[in-house]
């Protein structure tokens, strides 16, 4: 298995969205990466297949229902437990808006561009799924299709956290979302 938990402390964590390198939020993975408390491992993607779709301001979300959608692509990282600490805080599994649970990921095997990945199954893997509180409304909202990539094209319309509107907390973004018509 690649990155075996280093110096004791280290998690692997699937990235799946705009903690992916070229999206937004990669910015803090880099801060991470800067202070050691983070380390790339490989592209890859889930070895079952799970529904990725995108919410309120194309905000990507996994939602933890193996089996539907298909397997997603993503990145894994080698994160320490103060890494894991400031990942938890910026997708909110405090305030219900994502939860941190175990993910099985099959490396790239570095073949070629296509994206392909070998059969190496990583087990301790965890990633950021839609809490359970409103996934299933989710995977409904979005006609029960989803993703295999969180890509530009899906990201385009993304807005960041600062620039929405603060009157409403994200929980209450996701319902309105959830019950619009648009």
């Amino acid at each position: 298995m690649v990155a075996e938990k280093e110096e004791g402390t280290k998690s692997l964590v699937f990235t799946y969205g705009t903690l992916k390198r070229g999206f937004s939020n990669h910015t803090l993975m880099q801060d991470l990466m800067r202070t050691g408390d983070a380390t790339f491992v490989s592209t890859c993607r889930t070895a079952e297949n799970y529904p990725l779709v995108c919410g309120p301001y194309r905000v990507p979300f996994l939602l933890n229902m193996a089996g539907s959608g298909q397997p997603v692509m993503g990145e894994l990282y080698a994160v320490s437990a103060s890494g894991l600490a400031r990942l938890d805080e910026l997708e909110g599994t405090t305030r219900g808006h994502y939860e941190r649970l175990s993910i099985t990921v099959e490396l790239n095997n570095g073949d070629g561009d296509d994206g392909s990945c070998g059969g190496e199954g990583v087990t301790c893997a965890e990633a950021y799924y839609a809490h359970g509180s409103y996934a299933a409304e989710m995977w409904k909202r979005n006609g029960m299709k989803g993703l295999t990539v969180y890509s530009e094209k899906e990201a385009k319309g993304y807005v960041k956290r600062k620039d929405r509107p603060h009157n409403l907390t994200f929980l209450d973004h996701i319902q309105r979302f959830l019950h619009s018509q648009d």
